[in-house]
């Protein structure tokens, strides 16, 4: 179903309506930032029918977005959130955390799996949480990513033919184009820019929360040049 779209939602939940889930800001589907009020209106309507409201943030917790949880932005809570990707550091992890009311009803052994709680994969986790706390990540991820978005948005102006768009939030931002993006991924990645292209022509950053200013400068250098050409 399209998504920010409440009326479309509305449409489909009833009372038999169970869960429902979504990501606070779409990834794979283009970096699409929801209106302010959308995720506080889907956490109203999954009330009404007493539907549990996940949300996955494999892509957007755990930093991404300049506060531990996306959903943190928009001032709801929801019942269950999904964590993997950054929460390992580059190790293998999934996790969820949920709230008392849903916890509770696991009983012991409902809920296990074979390699669950691997304990390099949970001391991985550890490490990367103390990491964030202890560098003041959080806060490199907000300033360094209102630069980068300012920075994107300055291509946007010298480039209006081809960046029709620049949005996300923190460290996860994405430039829509006017046309495909791979052949603008490949040519930055063969000067040393890594950015990948999602939802077809979108350009995606979402580069280490630790990256700084100096690094930003190199890779809008670099998309710089390779635009000119596009």
């Amino acid at each position: 179903m399209p998504y920010n779209d409440l009326a479309a939602l509305t449409a489909l939940v009833s009372e038999k309506t169970c869960a429902v889930m979504l990501e606070p800001i779409q990834g794979e589907g283009g970096i699409n930032t929801p209106d302010a009020e959308y995720l506080a209106q889907v956490r109203q309507l999954c009330d009404k029918y007493g539907a549990l409201l996940i949300f996955d943030e494999i892509q957007t917790g755990i930093g991404r977005t300049g506060k531990m949880f996306a959903y943190q932005h928009s001032g709801i809570k929801p019942d269950i959130v999904t964590l993997a990707k950054g929460l390992g550091g580059g190790v293998p992890i999934g996790a969820f955390i949920a709230s008392d009311k849903v916890a509770t009803a696991f009983g012991a052994g409902d809920h296990g799996s074979t390699f669950g709680g691997n304990p390099l994969a949970c001391a991985a986790a550890n490490a990367v949480l103390g990491v964030i706390a202890e560098e003041n990540l959080l806060d490199n991820v907000t300033t360094v990513g209102q630069y980068l978005q300012a920075e994107l948005n300055k291509l946007q102006l010298k480039y209006p033919q081809l960046i029709t768009e620049v949005r996300g939030m923190g460290l996860m931002l994405g430039a829509k184009l006017t046309k495909p993006g791979r052949d603008i991924v490949n040519q930055c990645m063969e000067q040393g820019a890594i950015i990948n292209c999602t939802a077809g022509d979108v350009l995606r950053f979402v580069p280490p929360l630790n990256i700084t200013k100096a690094h930003v400068d190199e890779v809008i250098t670099i998309l710089d040049k390779v635009l000119a050409l596009a």
